[in-house]
C-alpha cells in the first residue's frame, strides 16, 4: 500500500498550478476538465504517479473560496537548503509564515510559506529529527 495523492480546493487553479510548479518545483502530470460537474482536475509531483504520491488541486467552477478547517495541519515538502528554499519563495512575492531555522525544541531546519489558498506548506532540511 502506498498514498496515492493529497487534495486540495483551490479557488484560482492557475494561480495554484503557478505557485506548486514554480515555487515548489513540481511538474503538471495531468489535467482533466469534467464539464457536467463543473470542476477540474490538476495533479501535481516530483514524478509519475506510478511510483510518486500526487497532490490533486479540484477546482469547482462555481466557488472561488474556501474555509479553512481547524484539522489540516500543512503539506510538508523536503527540500535541499530551507534557507535558500524560503529565500527564492520570497524573490517570487510568497507569503513566508515563517523564516528557516531550527525548529522548536530541536534542530531540524524548517521553513513555512502559505500558498495562493492559505494552505501552509512546511519546508524541511533533508535530514530529520
Amino acid at each position: 500500500m502506498r498514498i496515492l495523492h493529497t487534495m486540495l480546493r483551490v479557488g484560482d487553479l492557475e494561480q495554484s498550478i503557478a505557485f506548486y510548479t514554480q515555487v515548489l518545483g513540481m511538474s503538471l502530470l495531468r489535467q482533466k476538465e469534467y464539464p457536467q460537474g463543473r470542476f477540474t482536475l490538476a495533479f501535481l509531483g516530483y514524478g509519475s504517479e506510478s511510483e510518486h504520491s500526487a497532490l490533486e488541486l479540484t477546482y469547482n467552477w462555481d466557488q472561488s473560496t474556501y474555509t479553512m478547517g481547524t484539522g489540516f495541519g500543512h503539506i510538508a515538502i523536503n527540500v535541499d537548503d530551507v534557507y535558500i528554499a524560503v529565500s527564492r519563495a520570497k524573490e517570487q512575492g510568497v507569503k513566508v509564515i515563517r523564516e528557516a531555522g531550527p525548529m522548536s525544541a530541536g534542530t531540524t531546519i524548517v521553513g513555512f510559506l502559505q500558498d495562493p489558498d492559505g494552505y501552509e506548506i512546511e519546508l524541511l532540511s533533508k535530514t530529520f529529527e
